[in-house]
């Protein structure tokens, strides 16, 4: 029997955006236009690139990279949005996630740029004044007090995965699950009334596999971890998590920290922050915020220990499933 013109159809819609692509899947009436939706992600995604992308030089970020010290910059509203969950996360994590690490990001090769050995020493060596203390905010101003080079990678894409949910709700779409590279937010419930689920990836750098699944509803989820992006020094492999103590890679870390927040930009940023942090100073900082968090942890011959904080991953069993196979 074939479906009733009033069942809900399974749309997938996906397209290109910050070197890699973005996702979107919910389910429509059959008289919705996918084209004009999926025309609507994709220019709302580009916008999020256009303002914050460190690769184009004529970017909203880059502009206010360019400016000189103390002087006020008329900034769009996303990326000043954007810019103050940023200072707000690095405030709440002592400085563990900083959006002013990007002279450090570039200089070790992360960036357009490739990785230099002055650049490099320069942002070892420099003094640094964490991005909540460097930046000023006016209304649709802000300034830098003191020399920095802001860097969104930690949290652009959070960004733009809020504003693929954003742009679902003005069409009216309630439910669905969207994403970009990994970093998902879930809006209400499938069709049959069950959470939408979401694999965490085990933190493997040879093949993509999961290591559990969650069960999300209206929350957001994000992974940091050390075996997608890194550099090899002296035959030491390092990730493309900037220490803000050093101006450098980290030297330890988890495998990966995956972060639950209501949106996808606070998630991407605290996933960085207790990266940084570590199981111990970041777990305990998971449970005093109320974050929702899981670390997984390297142990002998290639096994994965895991730690979990807050409801969903240690009051909740239910909502975490190891796979299998």
């Amino acid at each position: 029997m074939s479906k009733m013109s009033t069942d809900p159809v399974r749309r997938a819609l996906n397209g290109p955006t910050m070197g890699t692509r973005w996702s979107a899947l919910f389910y429509a009436f059959s008289g919705l236009d996918a084209r004009s939706v999926r025309a609507a992600l994709q220019a709302g995604v580009d916008e999020v690139d256009a303002q914050m992308s460190t690769w184009k030089v004529d970017s909203d970020l880059m502009r206010l990279n360019r400016a000189p010290t103390q002087e006020w910059v008329m900034v769009p509203s996303g990326l000043l949005g954007v810019m103050r969950t940023g200072v707000a996360v690095g405030r709440a994590s002592g400085g563990a996630f900083d959006i002013g690490m990007g002279d450090a990001v570039t200089a070790w090769g992360f960036g357009a740029a490739d990785a230099s050995l002055e650049r490099i020493r320069s942002a070892m060596q420099a003094r640094r004044v964490p991005a909540h203390d460097a930046l000023e905010f006016d209304g649709t101003r802000v300034r830098k007090r003191v020399p920095i080079t802001l860097d969104l990678n930690g949290i652009a894409k959070g960004h733009g995965v809020d504003r693929l949910a954003e742009i679902l709700g003005r069409f009216g779409i309630r439910d669905g699950l969207v994403g970009i590279d990994g970093e998902m937010r879930a809006m209400g419930l499938r069709p049959d009334g069950e959470p939408w689920s979401v694999a965490v990836e085990q933190p493997d750098p040879e093949r993509r596999a999961p290591h559990s699944i969650l069960s999300l509803q209206d929350c957001a989820v994000a992974t940091s971890g050390d075996y997608r992006h890194w550099v090899d020094v002296q035959g030491r492999r390092l990730s493309h998590t900037m220490d803000p103590a050093r101006g450098a890679p980290l030297l330890t870390s988890p495998a990966s920290v995956t972060a639950i927040a209501p949106t996808c930009a606070e998630a991407d940023a605290w996933a960085t922050a207790l990266m940084v942090l570590g199981p111990d100073k970041g777990g305990a900082l998971a449970r005093r915020l109320g974050i929702d968090a899981l670390f997984l942890l390297r142990g002998e011959a290639d096994s994965i220990r895991t730690r979990r904080f807050g409801r969903l991953f240690g009051g909740d069993e239910t909502m975490v499933e190891a796979t299998r196979g």
